[in-house]
């Protein structure tokens, strides 16, 4: 019989030479389903907040049909005043905005926008790859976060962060209750293993050494 496990070649060890494991509080706050019900409420309260966000635009033709409103939110975040702070605080990434802006790609990606907030909020509410989708929530949070609009997108980039953290059981209360375990075998496959022996020691045929010829005599 075999199961994976971490290579210890490529793992953090300690000073003893045993492989660094997760301290029991982080075990506790991130891997034990009895913490599963604190995940739900956080992850249902952001699912509803990207979901309301994303309905919302979804009958706006400014975001689904013309762009005009992301068209609006890029314009005034590439703007550098004359006095004080530009909204967006790196030139890379203001370059960028204007690049898309010049483009005209504020038409399809204003619909970019609207369809992953709801497909991020659908998923959390759901409990579906809640560590997937919280990921794409904090890349939409970092992204509005760049362009100079602070607003909740912190609070929510923290939130999505926890549930990354958790993300084997943020789900254990919906959809990924039944789905990780199937798609955990997957890749279970694969990786380092280790061979466990099954054989017990008192099954070992005992080697009688009064019974072996002596040998050199």
């Amino acid at each position: 019989m075999s199961t994976n496990v971490l290579d210890p070649e490529h793992a953090v060890k300690t000073e003893r030479g045993t492989v660094l494991q997760d301290p029991p509080l982080a075990q506790f706050l991130f891997s034990d389903t009895r913490l599963s019900a604190v995940w739900l409420v956080m992850r249902v309260l952001l699912g509803w907040g990207w979901l309301s966000a994303g309905l919302d635009k979804l009958s706006d033709p400014a975001w689904m049909q013309t762009g005009e409103a992301l068209k609006g939110f890029w314009a005034k975040a590439v703007e550098i005043p004359t006095t004080g702070r530009p909204a967006i605080a790196f030139d890379w990434y203001r370059n960028f905005i204007q690049e898309m802006l010049d483009a005209g790609s504020y038409v399809w990606f204003a619909k970019l926008v609207t369809i992953g907030e709801i497909v991020v909020g659908a998923m959390l509410i759901l409990g579906m790859f809640v560590g997937v989708a919280a990921f794409l929530g904090a890349f939409l949070n970092w992204n509005y976060i760049m362009a100079g609009s602070a607003s909740s997108n912190g609070l929510y980039g923290l939130g999505a962060i926890l549930l990354i953290l958790a993300w084997k059981t943020a789900g254990y209360y919906g959809l990924d209750r039944w789905i990780l375990p199937r798609i955990g075998m997957t890749w279970q496959q694969y990786g380092p293993r280790r061979v466990v022996s099954t054989v017990r020691m008192d099954e070992v045929p005992k080697v009688n050494r009064e019974s072996q010829p002596v040998r050199g005599k």
